[in-house]
């Protein structure tokens, strides 16, 4: 892979992944300052900009690294949108909808690129050159792939994903307050999976997703 290649991969794959990124992040900030806590919107956290988002390693290194090596597997992470439980009138339940939010909201944005795929198709396919139709094509399609990994791998249910923050509106107290005493542990547990590449099997759910869009934008 020559220069020019390589400077052309990392924009169509880290461009995309930034943009879903700062969108599910914008997502958890908008639903807790809906749900009573204004934390997020005091620490810049409601923008698409995706510098007050950033996580070094997560963000930027990371993604970086599986994108130059052509890793299979993309992954990547954002620094935690910050809430105050005590502002919410019910933490309980508001936590549940502020988590699912973010993985919520990549689902949405899957739907929406799925609908301007299906527009590509059948109706500006024919003014393209089928270069720039692929591209254009490939471009979109990574773009769905990115959100629904992002939503697949953040509904892993255990803490500090969001998952975990999903599944303890239904644990007792009691077990929710022990994992979230042991989040680091899980969280050192979780990369280093994810560096061995014991986390491909999520690849499944989210190839199945991604067939199953492109064949509603009428692809396949």
């Amino acid at each position: 892979m020559n220069t020019e290649q390589m400077i052309i991969r990392l924009i169509s794959f880290f461009v995309p992944f930034l943009f879903a990124l700062c969108f599910h992040e914008l997502a958890h900030g908008l639903v807790a300052k809906w749900k009573g806590d204004n934390t997020a919107a005091r620490m810049g956290r409601l923008t698409m900009n995706p510098l007050p988002h950033m996580d070094f390693i997560g963000t930027f290194l990371l993604p970086v690294i599986t994108i130059v090596t052509g890793s299979s597997l993309f992954f990547g992470w954002a620094k935690p949108v910050p809430v105050n439980e005590r502002n919410l009138k019910n933490p309980r339940v508001d936590m549940f909808w502020i988590a699912l939010a973010g993985p919520a909201s990549n689902i949405l944005l899957a739907v929406v690129a799925t609908v301007v795929l299906w527009a590509q198709v059948h109706f500006f396919a024919a003014a393209l050159d089928p270069a720039t139709f692929k591209a254009i094509l490939n471009l979109i399609v990574t773009f769905i792939s990115i959100n629904l990994f992002l939503a697949v791998f953040n509904l892993i249910p255990v803490n500090p994903l969001d998952g975990g923050k999903v599944l303890a509106r239904f644990l007792p107290a009691s077990l929710n307050n022990k994992l979230e005493e042991n989040q680091q542990i899980i969280s050192i547990v979780l990369f280093m999976l994810l560096l061995s590449g014991a986390m491909r099997f999520l690849q499944i759910p989210v190839l199945f997703m991604t067939e199953g869009l492109l064949r509603a934008a009428g692809l396949t």
